[in-house]
């Protein structure tokens, strides 16, 4: 993740959530934050103090896991109690940080060369330009079709758009009537993309820190489930063992890989493509990536049959940590934002999700310092497909290695990474344009190393994470004796809402 102004506000606001909660006086200090963070003294990014104090109390307010306009102070008590309210929508647009952006799409710019073609101007089927000092548009009769700026022979017409509304691939991005930008939720799947594009900081994520560290200072038995995409996060020298240690350091009872409930999943969905496809089913798709299965769902809906309905290797690590720590609390911690909306529709199995920029902000909040020297070794047991699941064809991989052995390697596979490329991917489908048998779609582009919750680029967490699939002493699913285990005795099937 690109380390701008924006970031570093967020997570200011994050540690210092995490650090009040850590030594029990949040309600009294959540208001100093305000004036902690944004003093008289320090560089203005917005217009004034006031404004940027304003945008602040938003981004607290998201820390909080609260509503939009909640009292600092009640909102700080509310979250103290441990609960957090799941139908709250993870990603918000804060509405102070909203810079209303221009949504005039066609504009001519200063290259204009007042020709005496007057190509624009003829090519217009609404007359909606004149030509003066320059070709101007009339926004009145504007249709913005684009023509003018397809026409006109020096490029001087350009399609501009606001950076939220263009990184959106599925258009859950809108101005409302006040010009502030509106996200569709019958159209959005959390991907986080619409975060990192909008340059004034005004679409972020609600945040479950606060209950996550309530539940560990009470001394609950709480399970960490580390994604794989952790290797390199935390910097390049900082090894597995130390970040599980510091896991420990923070109160987690145990650390278990996100990486054996792949595997898990690997083994299901192999038995489960073998017996609909194609008997059953003319291709399956991947269900590990929540933001891709909502993808599905809300706009290819003939498809929802499609979508593999063995559980994603989140889930499937809460299965196993339930049945193997009888009342523990689960907590998913990776690179994914998506991953807070599938822990919704699963409470039975996941309890909070973090990702590795929250989680980050919860060490330096409290104190613990992750390049510490580790208390114990740490030895994966997973195998190499599933600690590959964040690569790019991850899944496909770690699926095909098990197919082959059971004679069934020649299969017709597809992938796809970014939800554009999913959308043109499945279009074709759509259109009986693409023939294939199983589908991988990951909503990041090149695969879960590069989520919206990562530290680092995705280049170094590749490199490194690459480094340790290639190292695991078992590389197929079934060689993963946890996963075997786990999957003869439990239920990996996602149950229907």
């Amino acid at each position: 993740m690109e380390n701008t102004q924006v970031t570093e506000f967020r997570r200011e606001v994050l540690r210092r959530i995490a650090k009040y909660t850590w030594e029990d006086c949040l309600p009294e200090h959540v208001h100093d934050i305000l004036y902690e963070v944004t003093k008289e003294d320090t560089p203005r990014v917005r217009c004034c103090v006031h404004k940027e104090r304003a945008v602040l109390k938003n981004r607290i307010q998201m820390a909080l896991w609260q509503p939009l306009g909640t009292n600092l102070v009640r909102g700080a008590k509310a979250a103290l109690t441990g609960e957090f309210d799941r139908k709250l929508p993870v990603m918000d647009v804060l509405s102070d940080a909203c810079d209303a952006c221009p949504i005039d799409k066609y504009y001519v710019t200063d290259l204009c060369r007042h020709c005496i073609q007057h190509k624009c101007m003829n090519n217009c089927p609404k007359h909606a330009i004149s030509i003066k000092e320059r070709a101007t548009i009339n926004r009145d009769i504007c249709i913005e079709c684009g023509r003018c700026a397809q026409s006109c022979p020096y490029g001087a017409i350009i399609e501009i758009s606001r950076p939220c509304i263009r990184s959106c691939a599925l258009e859950a991005m809108s101005s409302g009537p006040d010009k502030l930008t509106v996200i569709d939720y019958e159209k959005c799947v959390s991907c986080g993309n619409c975060r990192g594009a909008c340059p004034f900081g005004a679409l972020d994520e609600r945040s479950m820190i606060v209950p996550i560290l309530v539940a560990l200072k009470q001394k609950k038995k709480v399970v960490a489930m580390l994604a794989p995409s952790f290797l390199g996060q935390f910097g390049p020298k900082v090894t597995p063992a130390q970040v599980v240690s510091a896991l420990k350091k923070l109160g987690f009872s145990d650390v278990l890989e996100v990486a054996v409930g792949a595997d898990i999943t690997t083994l299901a969905e192999a038995e489960e493509f073998k017996e609909k496809v194609p008997e059953k089913l003319s291709f399956m798709t991947s269900s590990c990536c929540p933001a891709f299965v909502e993808h599905v769902k809300k706009h290819f809906p003939e498809f929802c049959d499609n979508i593999s309905k063995t559980t994603s290797p989140m889930v499937s690590c809460g299965i196993w940590a339930k049945q193997k720590y009888e009342g523990a609390l689960t907590c998913f911690i990776g690179p994914c934002i998506a991953k807070k909306v599938e822990a919704k529709h699963h409470p039975e199995s996941i309890d909070f999700v973090m990702t590795y920029e929250e989680l980050q902000c919860v060490f330096e909040g409290t104190g613990i310092d992750v390049s510490a020297p580790a208390e114990e070794e740490y030895h994966t047991m997973a195998s190499g497909g599933g600690l590959g699941f964040p690569l790019n064809r991850g899944v496909q991989t770690s699926l095909k290695i098990l197919l082959e052995k059971s004679g069934n390697g020649d299969v017709l596979m597809d992938y796809a990474d970014g939800l554009r490329n999913c959308q043109e991917k499945l279009e074709q489908v759509r259109q009986g344009k693409l023939s294939l048998e199983y589908f991988e779609g990951m909503a990041c582009r090149n695969g879960c190393v590069d989520g919206p919750g990562t530290l680092v680029q995705q280049g170094l967490a590749r490199v490194m994470l690459t480094k340790f699939v290639n190292a695991a002493p078992q590389k197929g699913s079934d060689e993963d004796c946890e996963a075997v285990d786990a999957w003869k005795k439990y239920e990996f099937e996602v149950k229907e809402e």
